[in-house]
């Protein structure tokens, strides 16, 4: 197991915070770097694992920092733009319609309306109708007997006889 140089180690830990695993973290820095590391010698860089209890401090700021800016900013990861998603679909879109696989096309222009359409987001419309503020419903004490009627009528619920009267 060979020493590593600085900047593998700052690769390794930056991957790790960014959730990478241990077995994907070894082929990226085969693929950058041209070195082969195992998936003990990068876990011993994850201040999370035991492995680590002897990491440096300098190791495990990087580590903690790029995890913060990683969980706080989602647009630096392009699968998170709509502009991309839609993108990708369209790429999968031509190349399965070319191939004559309508089946999956349709599939791909139903996803494509989905993400287009806004059926992926968590938004909820937080109005009333025709965009006025929504009105607070009024409890039975608050209403007056004329509302108190029109509700009971319109909600097909019973009267019940009040003891007062």
């Amino acid at each position: 197991m060979a020493t590593l140089k600085d900047d593998v180690k700052a690769f390794i830990v930056r991957a790790l915070a960014c959730f990478d695993s241990p077995t994907d973290v070894c082929r990226q820095v085969k693929e950058e770097f041209g070195l082969d590391v195992t998936k003990q010698q990068v876990s011993a860089y994850h201040p999370e694992r035991r492995v680590a209890k002897d990491l440096s401090e300098k190791w495990r700021t990087i580590f903690d920092e790029t995890r913060k800016k990683f969980l706080e900013d989602v647009s630096t990861i392009p699968i998170a733009s709509q502009a991309f998603r839609l993108r990708a679909l369209n790429r999968m879109y031509e190349r399965v319609h070319g191939q004559g696989n309508m089946a999956l096309a349709a599939q791909l222009i139903e996803q494509a309306a989905k993400e287009s359409g806004g059926s992926f987001t968590n938004r909820r419309e937080m109005t009333g109708k025709d965009g006025a503020p929504l009105i607070p419903a009024k409890s039975a004490q608050e209403m007056t007997d004329d509302e108190l009627a029109a509700y009971i009528g319109a909600s097909g619920a019973r009267a019940v006889d009040s003891p007062q009267g």
